[in-house]
């Protein structure tokens, strides 16, 4: 399969089955973000897997019903101690760093056949305190990760975005 139809296959899923995700399948979707790239390499991301005992203490940080389907969830944090910063600013790169280790571990569920949606909307302070986070650990994301119950419609980006001639400019904006 090329990057084109992996990407394809990639969507916000909010219905999960109840099957377990394989070990050895969470293990590669976290070496996937192990792996991303970094400003500086600084690699400034923390993840935090969540299948067991936290599972009902994490789904009070996110209310919506779908959430509870998933089997386990995974919890993309941002060390800002650890960010690379632009010297010409003070730009904090976690942000960035964190979305670019999440959208591997995205790509690489959807590669296994998994699902995934990309939750930013949750409780912060609540999701902090639950998985006992310093103060400059921050959790960014929280992926929901499981076998889909529905499929992707691989063909939905031709109606959903925008026209390439839209998006992209040579030489300067415009």
């Amino acid at each position: 399969m090329d990057f084109l139809e992996l990407a394809k296959l990639r969507y916000s899923s909010r219905k999960y089955q109840s099957r377990q995700v394989e070990e050895e399948k969470l293990n590669y979707i976290l070496e996937a973000g192990r792996i991303a790239p970094s400003a500086n390499n600084a690699q400034p991301w923390v993840f935090i897997v969540v299948k067991d005992e936290n599972r009902d203490a994490l789904r009070q940080c996110y209310h919506r019903e779908w959430f509870n389907s998933a089997p386990v969830y995974i919890i993309i944090c941002g060390n800002h101690l650890q960010a690379w910063k632009r010297s010409s600013d003070g730009k904090d790169h976690t942000d960035i760093d964190v979305a670019i280790a999440t959208d591997h571990m995205t790509l690489a569920a959807a590669q296994q056949g998994l699902a995934t949606c990309w939750v930013c909307n949750f409780d912060k302070e609540k999701t902090s305190k639950l998985l006992n986070l310093p103060e400059y650990i921050e959790p960014i994301a929280i992926l929901p990760l499981g076998y889909p119950v529905d499929k992707p419609d691989v063909n939905r980006h031709e109606k959903k975005r925008k026209k390439i001639s839209d998006i992209v400019f040579y030489e300067r904006y415009k």
